[in-house]
């Protein structure tokens, strides 16, 4: 089930491989984002997300949100090429490790609860 592919990635993928064909003019465009980009470097919390790895996670969380946020996970996965699901476990982990009373809240609350 993990090495199925919707076609839509299919395509992406074979659209950003090297040697592409693409028009002209899209190549032009294309050419200055990517002058552009370059400029100024990839972020370094995209290159902390792209080398996050979570191949050997296999719980699943059901989460919800609004419109908005769901649209820029999407571009942001056209952008980044990061998937939805490591953006999200990244965002977790990153708020667990920057944010140590989190954890600290959970323990009270464990030490407090009565069985």
């Amino acid at each position: 089930m993990e090495n199925l592919k919707s076609l839509a990635d299919q395509l992406r993928e074979e659209l950003t491989k090297p040697g592409a064909s693409k028009p002209k003019a899209e190549a032009a465009k294309e050419k200055s984002r990517v002058s552009k980009k370059a400029a100024a470097g990839p972020a370094e919390i995209v290159q902390a997300v792209q080398s996050f790895d979570n191949s050997n996670y296999k719980a699943m969380v059901h989460v919800r949100f609004d419109t908005k946020t769901v649209d820029l996970m999407n571009r942001f996965k056209l952008a980044a090429g990061v998937d939805v699901t490591k953006l999200v476990a990244f965002a977790v982990h990153h708020l667990f490790d920057t944010h140590p009373e989190l954890k600290q809240t959970i323990k009270h609350y464990l030490q407090n609860l009565e069985l």
